[in-house]
Formats: structure tokens, C-alpha cells, sequence
């Protein structure tokens, strides 16, 4: 054999395989991307839909308002938290905002159709109250659709440099923060999931317990005005006896 061929031969080999570990370093990267940029956008329409569901039964809207207002706050809470870091970083609101909007729109969108339509499809999941087990587990149930509908999507949009590859560019600054933007929290993908779950809980925790504080009463009612039995009081000569020598010493 040629040494020169074998020469090339053996450099294109090695270059092959520099490439697969790159592709596979990038992969995870992208990856880890998608699953922070869904979380984020989760733990907004989470906090969102709730705030929109609570606000909605307070001031009495119908079911229809209700659900747009809660949409409305989900996209509101899903931009902020995506915003809060590009603020940090030194960008105005303004076009942090810009970029949030290009970048997130897409991937609350598919998460408000998918987590609306499972709620829609649980049977009693729209009507029930906040203080009903019912609300939070079909919530739980539609929040975890809603994160399987958008992970992909973020996915596919930062393998191709869109949705959140627009933000990565300014994240992890390592300028100075100064004045109000050294406030702002960073939040990690682990304490965003942290969030999620122990909203879904305290609200799980808090319907049951309300549901058990209302049946106690309930309960309690139907036992006093349960009849004793004629054999348990001694018969109905025995109780005649007694309120016959009652009626006579309240007499004397």
C-alpha cells in the first residue's frame, strides 16, 4: 500500500472521530438547553395558570375568562422568568423582551394548547374548585403533557440556533452586576422542577385537608342523630319509667 494513502488514510480516520465527540458534546449541550428552557417556560405558565384560575373564582368570571385570563398570565410569568437573566446580563427590558418574545413564544404556546386540552378532556377538571384534589391532579397530569409537548419543540428550535439558542448568547456574563439587576435571582433547572413540585403538592395537600375538614362535621351530624337502639336503652318501659320519675321529682 501507498505509505502517502495510508498517511490520509489515517488522518481522515482520527478527524471522524474528533467529529462523533464533538457531535455528541454538542448533542448533550442542546439537550440540557432544552430541558432548563422548558422548565423555565413550565414554572411560568404553572405559576400563571393558577394565579389566572385563582383571580378568576375571586371576582366570579365564567369558566370561558377564567381560562383566558389564566393563559394570559401563564405567557406574562413564562416571559418574565425567561427575561430575568437577560436583564441581569446588562440588556434593557426592552430587548431582553425582544428576544424572550422570538424565543419562548413558540414553546408556551404548544405548552397552554396541550395542558388546556388535557384539562379539557379530564372529566370534572374545569369545573372543580382550587380546593379540590380533582383540580390538582388532572393539573399535575396536563402540566406533565404540556412538558413532554414542549421539549421537543425546544429542542428542534435550538438545534437550529432559534428559540432559546437566541438567549444562550447572553447568559453567564462575567461583568459586574450592579444596581437593581444584582436582585435578580438565577434560577437553575433543579430549583425550577423544585418549584413546580412543591406548588403542585402544597395545593394537593391543602384540598385534601380542606375535604376532610368538611366531611368531619358531616360525619359527626349523622352519628348524633343516629337512633338508640330500644335494646341499648333498656326498651320502651324502662324509658317510660324513668321519664315518669323525672317528671315526678321535678314535680316535688
Amino acid at each position: 500500500m501507498d505509505p502517502h494513502f495510508e498517511h490520509v488514510e489515517q488522518v481522515d480516520h482520527s478527524g471522524h472521530e474528533g467529529y462523533d465527540a464533538h457531535t455528541g458534546h454538542d448533542m448533550g449541550g442542546i439537550n440540557k438547553m432544552a430541558l432548563s428552557a422548558t422548565l423555565h417556560c413550565l414554572t411560568g405558565c404553572a405559576i400563571g395558570e393558577i394565579a389566572g384560575l385563582m383571580i378568576g373564582t375571586a371576582i366570579g368570571l365564567s369558566t370561558g375568562w377564567t381560562v383566558v385570563l389564566a393563559v394570559s398570565l401563564a405567557f406574562l410569568f413564562g416571559y418574565t422568568l425567561s427575561t430575568f437573566p437577560l436583564v441581569k446580563s446588562g440588556l434593557s427590558v426592552g430587548a431582553a423582551l425582544s428576544v424572550v418574545f422570538a424565543a419562548d413564544t413558540l414553546s408556551i404556546a404548544t405548552m397552554e394548547v396541550v395542558d388546556n386540552a388535557v384539562m379539557a378532556l379530564i372529566p370534572g377538571a374545569m369545573e372543580a374548585g382550587l380546593v379540590n384534589w380533582v383540580f390538582w391532579v388532572s393539573m399535575m397530569i396536563a402540566l406533565g403533557a404540556a412538558f413532554l409537548a414542549a421539549y421537543p419543540v425546544n429542542r428542534y428550535l435550538l438545534a437550529r440556533g432559534k428559540g432559546h439558542a437566541l438567549t444562550h448568547a447572553y447568559h453567564g456574563g462575567t461583568g459586574t452586576v450592579t444596581g437593581v439587576r444584582r436582585y435578580i435571582p438565577n434560577l437553575s433547572s433543579t430549583t425550577l422542577a423544585a418549584i413546580i413540585i412543591a406548588f403542585m403538592l402544597v395545593g394537593l395537600v391543602v384540598s385534601v385537608a380542606a375535604e376532610m375538614g368538611a366531611a368531619e362535621p358531616e360525619r359527626m351530624g349523622h352519628a348524633s342523630a343516629t337512633p338508640v337502639p330500644a335494646s341499648l336503652s333498656g326498651g320502651s318501659a324502662a324509658s317510660s319509667t324513668w321519664q315518669h320519675a323525672e317528671h315526678e321529682q321535678a314535680s316535688g
